[in-house]
C-alpha cells in the first residue's frame, strides 16, 4: 500500500515515502498525507526538524505514479494533479522547520522536485538525479523548471530536462545541490538534525524566512511573517487587543 509514514527520532520527524514496489512513486494520496504531517509537525514543539526519505535502498522517489495520472484528461491533469501537487510541494518548501532530504537512492522527476523543496539534501553514494519526463511526453510539473533552476545552473537543468542525462552523486555534490554523499543518507541526515539541539528554534525560523525572502521563495509571505512577528511581540499589540476586548480606546506607547 502506498503511503507516507511519520515517525520520530530525537528531535527529528521522519517522513518516509512508502511505495517501494514502485520505487516510491508518488500518488496524490501520499502527497495529501505529506501535507497533513507537515501541519502536524509544525504544531509539535518537540519537532525541531523534518527529514524526508524513502523506503528501501534503491530509490528516494522515481517520480509520480503514472498509473494514477496517466488516465486523467488534460483539464484534470492540469487542475488537480499538477496544481494540487504544486501546492503541497510549496508547503514542504515553506515549512517553518528546517528540512533535510535523505535521498536514499535515485531521485527522478517528481522525486527530484520533492528533494529540491528541502533546505539540505544528503544523497546516497549510488543515487542519481534526473528529469526524465520528456521520455513519456510530458514536462516537469512540480517546480522542476522553476525552483530547481534556482538551485542548479541553467545548463544542468537543461541537460536533464532536454537530453535526459542523469547526474551522479559526485557531480551533484560538486554542483552544491547536495550537502554530502553518504553510504547511509538517513543516518547522516539525523546527525545533522541532532545539531539543532544547540540552535534557537525561533532564530532558525526567522533566518529561513529571511533567506526565502532573498531568493524569492514565498517572498511576500516572508515579509509579512517577519513584520507580523515584530508587531506581535510589541506592547502596542498587547494594548490594542486588551483595549478592543474591554471596549475602550487604546493608549499606544510605540514599544
Amino acid at each position: 500500500m502506498s503511503e507516507v509514514t511519520c515517525s520520530y527520532q530525537g528531535n527529528a520527524a521522519i517522513l518516509t515515502l512508502c511505495n517501494e514496489s514502485k520505487l516510491n512513486a508518488l500518488t496524490m494520496g501520499m502527497l495529501r498525507q505529506l501535507e497533513g504531517y507537515l501541519s502536524e509537525v509544525e504544531r509539535n514543539p518537540d519537532a525541531r526538524c523534518v527529514v524526508v526519505t524513502g523506503a528501501g535502498d534503491k530509490a528516494f522517489c522515481c517520480g509520480a505514479d503514472i498509473a494514477e495520472w496517466g488516465p486523467l484528461i488534460p483539464s484534470e491533469f492540469a487542475r488537480f494533479w499538477v496544481r494540487d501537487g504544486h501546492r503541497i510541494f510549496d508547503r514542504l518548501a515553506r515549512c517553518s522547520r528546517p528540512t533535510i532530504g535523505a535521498l536514499n537512492g535515485h531521485a527522478f522527476g517528481g522525486g527530484l522536485e520533492l528533494a529540491a523543496c528541502c533546505d539540505v539534501r544528503i544523497l546516497s553514494n549510488k543515487g542519481r538525479l534526473a528529469l526524465p519526463e520528456a521520455k513519456i511526453g510530458i514536462v516537469p510539473g512540480w517546480s522542476g523548471t522553476q525552483r530547481l533552476a534556482r538551485l542548479l545552473p541553467e545548463p544542468v537543468v537543461k541537460e536533464m530536462a532536454l537530453f535526459g542525462r542523469q547526474i551522479t552523486s559526485d557531480r551533484a555534490l560538486q554542483l552544491g545541490f547536495v550537502a554530502e554523499c553518504s553510504e547511509d543518507a538517513l543516518t547522516s541526515a539525523l546527525d545533522i538534525a541532532e545539531s539543532l539541539q544547540t540552535v534557537s528554534p525561533r532564530a532558525n525560523e526567522l533566518a529561513k524566512a529571511m533567506i526565502h525572502g532573498a531568493v524569492g521563495e514565498d517572498r511576500h509571505a516572508a515579509i509579512e511573517v517577519l513584520g507580523s512577528s515584530a508587531a506581535a511581540a510589541s506592547s502596542d499589540r498587547s494594548e490594542g487587543v486588551e483595549a478592543f476586548l474591554n471596549k475602550r480606546s487604546p493608549e499606544f506607547n510605540g514599544q
